[in-house]
């Protein structure tokens, strides 16, 4: 099963363990991360449901192709990790 995990930054606003979820998509997984801590949905999506301007996710290696439908294609042995995006200038 995929594993999302969060930086200690957004785990400092929210508790969002690490947890192995069902899904064959990044929106799959997320929905049944929220799905048992719905506190985090908030933090990560905007009301559209997109990944937020303010987070990052990667899929792997690789940043998430598709923030705003999260369509980027999973398999079992996957890790995503949510991060806080970093901006300034």
């Amino acid at each position: 099963m995929p594993t999302i995990t969060f930086t200690a930054n957004l785990r400092r606003h929210v508790a969002c363990p690490t947890a192995q979820v069902a899904g064959t998509t990044v929106a799959q997984c997320l929905a049944a991360y929220f799905a048992l801590h719905p506190a985090v949905r908030s933090y990560v999506l905007d009301d559209q449901g997109g990944v937020r301007r303010h987070v990052v996710v990667f899929v792997g290696s690789d940043q998430l192709r598709d923030p705003s439908k999260q369509t980027d294609a999973v398999g079992p042995a996957t890790e995503i990790t949510v991060m806080q995006a970093l901006s300034g200038g």
